[in-house]
């Protein structure tokens, strides 16, 4: 099991917000994912919404970082630790752009970047951009075939209904091969299809509970497009916390704050299930520096022992 890192003041969602975190600023991030790959931590992962509508302001606030540009400033204040999104909203990006980006991206960082993609939860959102609501499952799937023959072909070539080129020069191509790793968000039945067709690995959204894990890969397993490989499931303990609309939940197995043993047993339980990432919800402590001890206490007391 890899632990993933959770950055503080990522998002200003109040189910999971810790008042503390309000004073993190950037440059704080950057010496805390710093001090994260000092102690183990295996990822770091930026969330992203780009325009939030008003009437989500309540749940979700209006903080949010673009995920492929905090990613790459994180991979240049780290050395070694994996720099991942969750999610990155693809029907929202130009695909050439992104790709750019997560090459560029992949290239100054010697191969450390990861990307997940999400389809988006907003529909308001969508409106900002003139990108229709009901076609974020077709431009998505579109996006993601244009993107791997930008990062795959020597001069890509790709002929679809949202985005059009041919024989393009692009490069420089990501330094991982075939390509950096593709993960998917996303509970829907067209959500985990896409993970069986294009990812390489997938978060689990805020409807999964553990114990549904299995059946969920047997069904993105059971897909004609699936390919057996290597393939991550990251499950972080406060995924119960709230709702695909940030509104808080009560689930005690979801809380900040458990004990050792709470925090071991759940673990186990969530890789016996067939996760294989997985991230400690920030605690309610005074400050930063307390953050850091309590995320030294996780790696310490915890990781050594699942």
């Amino acid at each position: 099991m890899k632990f993933a890192f959770p950055l503080p003041h990522m998002m200003e969602i109040k189910a999971t917000l810790q008042p503390w975190e309000l004073a993190v600023t950037g440059p704080d991030q950057l010496r805390l994912a710093q001090k994260a790959e000092e102690m183990g931590y295996a990822m770091v992962a930026v969330p992203e919404h780009l325009a939030v509508p008003p009437n989500h302001f309540a749940f979700s606030g209006r903080f949010f970082l673009h995920s492929t540009v905090a990613q790459a400033a994180l991979a240049g204040a780290t050395k070694t630790i994996r720099i991942n999104s969750s999610v990155t909203i693809l029907p929202l990006q130009n695909p050439i752009t992104m790709a750019k980006g997560l090459a560029t991206a992949d290239w100054m960082s010697g191969g450390r970047m990861t990307v997940t993609f999400g389809l988006g939860s907003l529909q308001e959102e969508f409106e900002y951009f003139g990108v229709p609501w009901a076609e974020r499952g077709a431009i998505a799937d579109e996006y993601l075939e244009a993107i791997v023959a930008l990062w795959t072909q020597d001069t890509p070539t790709f002929e679809g209904k949202y985005v059009s080129f041919k024989d393009i020069g692009f490069d420089p191509k990501p330094v991982q091969k075939p390509h950096l790793p593709i993960w998917m968000g996303g509970d829907s039945p067209p959500a985990l299809r896409r993970a069986a067709r294009f990812a390489d690995g997938w978060i689990c959204s805020y409807k999964t509970k553990a114990e549904e894990i299995p059946e969920r890969l047997d069904y993105m397993k059971s897909q004609p497009t699936w390919r057996e490989r290597p393939f991550d499931v990251m499950f972080g303990i406060g995924a119960g916390r709230m709702t695909d609309d940030h509104a808080p939940t009560n689930d005690p197995r979801s809380r900040a704050g458990m004990s050792a043993q709470e925090l071991v047993d759940r673990i186990g339980e969530i890789r016996d299930y067939g996760a294989t990432y997985t991230g400690v919800p920030i605690p309610q402590v005074p400050d930063a520096e307390a953050y850091i001890d309590y995320a030294q206490w996780v790696m310490e007391e915890i990781a050594a022992k699942v």
